[in-house]
């Protein structure tokens, strides 16, 4: 029988700086929860945003995945590996800090802000050469199906992460029903809403409320108005 955790919106920590407005489902920073650590290998959710022209100045990390996909506005970047990018709607980036490294992340606007999910996933090798990648994905692919961004194939359209893990995003009509399969035995799966109402195996999800579902193979998905759902597949150990 599978197992369900729900976090609802509201029940998240939150940190506002005044420049920054961050919510976490999960421990982090000056919020701490030990019924909230992580689920699986999933160990950051952060929704953040970021007033303009501000940012998180250069610092450093080592073995962890870190995944930011921009919800409106745009993400300068720029690391010690020598990638200075921007990221916008509809990019997803990712960076294996591996054996380590720094970055630091601003708003590329003066007068607008930005709204960005910051994840962060444990890897699969350690202390691997650190790594940069982004990818624009089209967003007709994902008009009412489930569009993979990241996954663990190098060869696919995704982008890849070091780990056995797979993000897809829905952009889904009312009415949209679909069986989620699992890839891998001994993942689950983490479902976070970012707009709209779904059921997720019976279960009722708003905006911004998280559900993690582990010991099963497959999860049912319907749409009970317009929604945007990202769907996160992590190996729970």
């Amino acid at each position: 029988m599978s197992r369900k955790i729900i976090h609802k919106a509201n029940t998240r920590g939150r940190a506002n700086h005044g420049w920054l407005d961050s919510h976490h489902t999960f421990s982090f920073a000056g919020y701490y929860s030990p019924e909230r650590m992580n689920f699986g290998l999933l160990r950051v959710l952060n929704d953040d945003i970021v007033a303009p022209g501000m940012g998180f100045g250069a610092h450093p990390h080592d073995n962890m995945e870190i995944i930011s996909i921009p919800l409106s506005g745009e993400l300068a970047h720029q690391d010690s590996t020598g990638n200075k990018k921007v990221i916008r709607t509809n990019d997803v980036q990712i960076m294996s800090a591996g054996s380590g490294l720094t970055h630091s992340e601003f708003n590329n606007s003066k007068t607008d802000h930005v709204n960005f999910l910051q994840i962060w996933v444990f890897p699969k090798e350690q202390n691997i050469k650190p790594r940069y990648e982004q990818k624009t994905f089209n967003p007709a692919e994902r008009q009412n199906k489930l569009q993979t961004v990241v996954s663990p194939e190098k060869d696919a359209e995704s982008i890849w992460i070091n780990q056995d893990a797979w993000f897809t995003l829905g952009t889904l009509k009312s009415g949209f029903t679909e069986e989620y399969q699992l890839h891998q035995n001994g993942n689950g799966v983490y479902a976070f809403l970012l707009e709209g109402e779904v059921e997720i195996d019976g279960e009722k999800l708003n905006k911004r409320d998280g559900m993690g579902i582990s010991d099963t193979q497959t999860i049912t998905i319907k749409a009970t108005s317009d929604a945007e759902l990202l769907l996160m597949e992590i190996p729970m150990n």
